[in-house]
């Protein structure tokens, strides 16, 4: 059963996240979403993503973390590979955030190269802290890329979360929409963003933050080696 439903709407590649109450990134879901970034970068001017109404994403999946170091490695790394395929995917990338995105799932979020919210009691935010973990390095450069540095300490170090609007002043979002016009004003974003010239989309894209998205890849290994350990 895929937990990721593809389809192309305009020359719009379409992803919706459907993965239980949390809409949890799992190993598969994350694998998944890379192989539909690597087709739609073949055959589709933008891409779309959604989460399910009312939640984009609660985080990894706990089911995987509670089989052991070994799972919960892996979906990790897939999870930081996923991040840097966004950040310097050379289509653009355009998330509809339908509500709550919390740890991974606001991750997803921040990667993406326009990012609209719903309008709701919703809460976004890195809760590492709060829960006595300790963050992926793919998570602290994704996070320094999009947050105002006003906003940077208070998400990672203390676990601030925040509600759309504030949301949109600290960075995780560019702008918000009433649930019901999420879809719509996502789709026109994704139309305008694949109107642009591609090539050029492609290398100021790579230029404005494709270190970031390398130096994920090139450090991701020992990282996650680090944090198994300690």
């Amino acid at each position: 059963m895929s937990f990721v439903k593809g389809e192309t709407v305009d020359g719009i590649r379409v992803l919706r996240l459907d993965h239980g109450k949390p809409n949890a990134i799992s190993t598969d879901v994350a694998r998944t979403l890379i192989a539909e970034l690597a087709q739609a970068e073949k055959d589709a001017k933008a891409i779309a993503l959604f989460g399910r109404p009312g939640m984009f994403s609660g985080g990894f999946d706990l089911g995987v973390m509670k089989q052991g170091a070994g799972p919960a490695r892996e979906m990790v790394k897939t999870g930081g590979q996923l991040i840097a395929a966004i950040l310097d995917h050379p289509r653009p990338v355009v998330v509809g955030c339908t509500g709550h995105a919390i740890a991974m799932g606001v991750f997803l979020v921040m990667a993406a190269d326009y990012r609209i919210g719903a309008r709701g009691a919703f809460k976004l935010g890195l809760n590492e802290t709060a829960i006595g973990m300790t963050l992926p390095a793919f998570a602290i450069e994704t996070t320094r890329l999009r947050l105002s540095k006003r906003h940077f300490a208070r998400a990672v170090v203390q676990s601030e979360i925040y509600d759309p609007e504030t949301a949109v002043d600290a960075g995780f979002l560019d702008r918000l929409a009433e649930p019901e016009a999420l879809e719509g004003e996502v789709l026109a974003v994704a139309r305008r963003l694949g109107e642009l010239e591609p090539r050029a989309f492609r290398n100021n894209k790579r230029l404005a933050h494709g270190e970031v998205a390398e130096r994920i890849r090139a450090t991701l290994d020992a990282n996650l080696d680090g944090l198994m350990k300690g």
